[in-house]
């Protein structure tokens, strides 16, 4: 048995709490790759807990994947699971409990050096996470396993200090792949309401639901269809919601495969949230718990939804005031809010009442150490256990590099704080780019400019600059000249149809660039055209010259189209010209086909014509000084 809790301080995930914090981890820097014959490959470890006599106040799920050593990384988008097995030992009782669920990217762009974290909150599972525990973390499908996989890592996070609520009891509810739409299999005779009695004990009890659609049938479903569920306890429907994710907004991007097109309850490339529901009991009662999903019949159904479910009865809560920092989404190095960040303007970050009684305000300081403090009072109305971001007003102060940015909680509903420990809460930060007044804004619209718009605002909120929608023509190169005022700014490019300037499988949509250059034509940003939903761009103007930011060291470069009968081409923008090597390789043996050399480079488009070649997948990979800068799938179809 091999036990692996390390006391930290937890600057290396970018956040800091008052409270101490220790890691449990069960996997770490594994190698996982599928079973092909099986679909389902498993990864077991025991590891040590605290005691039950331990307090615990919070429990975090990291994941972190990267590239195996030697191997790249995986391409599809397959399901995960994390389980607690047994505790108490190898003779323990056998538990099954998924505690997490984890969807994997379309991984086959990805550097050697890439890797990406993810957390979710399992506060839920502390009464299990004791002592002797087997963990098993499940990889699932069916690629290739000889030169592809993940680096995985499951870390828990464990934050000491008082229980927000003493657990008594937890109840499995559902752990079941249900078949959807098959009327020889009607939907509500397998996913029955389930009954429970409270223990004596019991004064609250929390529902807490993982659920996620899969399978193709000839409507989509259930991968690719919108449908909804209800959530029934006691004869009351406590909520009615889509099981649908809008995908475009994923932190990690871009991807190779289709990781725009919105899914059911879930994306590739992420760690599954659950949904939580508090309600209430009496010890000694008799309570049930219903879940519902939307009727539907196909003819030929397919589709599945897989959800796990459990009922987790808590005493009352312990604390009358109690508000808690959750989370900072800006500004921070956190990958998971990098679609904000780094961020120039409004600090944003969450808190939760944990308090018995409503939270109605709550006076916040924040701001970046070694800088003034700032005071905001937030107004609101949060019941126990109510979650609120909180957007903060100001630019978002620092010096060149890494900061940090601090934030404390004080005064809930004008009184004392029962529990002081997650009050306060840091990360750190990286500076946003410093530029000149003068820019020059390159934005070259693809066929469907109908999509997209665009704002630059400051501090204050004033928007200075706007394309808006509708006035943008299709193919269309802009060059919009900034002349900014010292301060902070952000700029938003936003894409209504969620597919970005650019996006494979929507080849009528052409391909458009977005650039931000100096007043001398240099490339200071390169904006990836296959953004989703929207490009955030935190930016500071400083006279300064010695405070800017140096033009960008790689150069932009695209490909388009990425799916065709042969013809795609190359564009290729740097600030300085040198040799660049382009080469077209096999997926998979990744054997090279074609090599182009140019010498001093520093701007120009290329066609390439692979008709000649067998339709299959090949990667285009860009080389700058013998560094890879650029690594695009392309894939060359038969011949219609």
């Amino acid at each position: 048995m091999k036990q692996l809790i390390v006391l930290v301080l937890i600057l290396a995930s970018h956040q800091i709490f008052a409270a101490d914090t220790l890691h449990v981890i069960s996997h770490k820097a594994i190698t996982v790759t599928t079973e092909p014959s099986s679909g389902t490959k498993s990864f077991t470890s025991w590891v040590v807990f605290p005691s039950k006599d331990e307090k615990l106040r919070k429990i975090n799920l990291n994941i972190t994947f990267g590239c195996p050593d030697g191997m790249r990384c995986a391409d599809w988008d397959y399901l995960d699971h994390i389980y607690i097995r047994r505790k108490g030992g190898v003779n323990g009782p056998a538990l099954n409990y998924e505690i997490g669920r984890m969807l994997t990217p379309y991984g086959g762009a990805f550097g050697k050096t890439w890797s990406f974290k993810w957390q979710a909150d399992i506060t839920d599972f502390s009464m299990l996470l004791r002592d002797s525990v087997e963990i098993e973390y499940i990889h699932t499908g069916y690629e290739p396993n000889n030169d592809r996989g993940w680096k995985v890592t499951v870390d828990f996070e464990l934050v000491k200090g008082k229980p927000v609520l003493e657990p008594v009891a937890i109840h499995q509810v559902y752990n079941k792949v249900f078949a959807y739409g098959d009327g020889s299999k009607p939907f509500e005779d397998s996913l029955k309401a389930f009954s429970f009695t409270a223990g004596k004990k019991s004064q609250h009890a929390r529902i807490f639901i993982y659920q996620t659609g899969h399978g193709m049938d000839a409507n989509g479903c259930g991968e690719f269809c919108s449908r909804y569920r209800e959530v029934w306890y006691n004869g009351r429907m406590i909520d009615k919601r889509d099981i649908w994710k809008k995908c475009g907004d994923n932190p990690l991007y871009p991807q190779a495969g289709t990781w725009v097109i919105d899914r059911a309850y879930w994306c590739p490339g992420e760690l599954n949230q659950p949904d939580i529901y508090d309600v209430p009991v009496k010890g000694g009662s008799q309570n049930v718990v219903d879940i519902n999903m939307q009727p539907y019949i196909t003819d030929k159904p397919s589709a599945n939804e897989l959800i796990t479910a459990y009922i987790v009865e808590y005493s009352s809560p312990l604390q009358t005031n109690d508000v808690a920092i959750e989370d900072i989404f800006a500004p921070t190095d956190k990958q998971v809010h990098g679609r904000k960040n780094p961020a120039s303007i409004n600090p944003t970050i969450v808190i939760r009442n944990n308090g018995s009684k409503p939270l109605t305000k709550v006076d916040i300081r924040y701001g970046t150490i070694g800088f003034a403090e700032k005071q905001f009072t937030w107004r609101g109305n949060l019941a126990f256990n109510g979650k609120a971001v909180v957007t903060l007003p100001g630019a978002v102060e620092g010096k060149t590099g890494q900061n940090t940015f601090r934030v404390t909680l004080l005064s809930p509903g004008g009184r004392k704080d029962a529990v002081m420990d997650d009050n306060s809460m840091s990360t750190v930060f990286t500076r946003v780019p410093v530029h000149g007044k003068a820019l020059v804004l390159n934005l070259r619209t693809n066929n469907q400019p109908e999509h997209n718009d665009y704002y630059i605002r400051n501090a204050e909120g004033k928007v200075v600059y706007e394309r808006k929608p509708g006035t943008l023509k299709a193919n269309t190169d802009y060059r919009d000249t900034l002349l900014l005022q010292p301060g902070a700014y952000e700029l938003l490019l936003t894409d209504t149809a969620g597919d970005g300037l650019e996006f494979w499988f929507n080849n009528k949509g052409g391909r458009g660039i977005c650039r931000l250059l100096d007043d001398k034509g240099n490339l200071l940003k390169n904006f990836e055209s296959d953004f989703g939903n929207f490009i955030h761009y935190g930016f500071e103007v400083n006279a300064d010259s010695t405070l800017h930011t140096s033009p960008a060291s790689l150069p932009a470069v695209g490909v388009y189209p990425t799916r065709s009968a042969g013809k795609t081409t190359l564009d290729y923008f740097g600030n300085k010209a040198g040799k660049v090597v382009v080469k077209i390789v096999t997926d998979p043996g990744d054997t090279v086909v074609e090599e182009h050399v140019y010498n001093d480079l520093k701007e120009a488009v290329f066609n390439y014509d692979m008709s000649y070649r067998p339709p299959q997948r090949y990667y285009v990979k860009v080389y700058v000084g013998g560094e890879l800068v650029f690594n695009k799938r392309l894939r060359i179809e038969a011949k219609r």
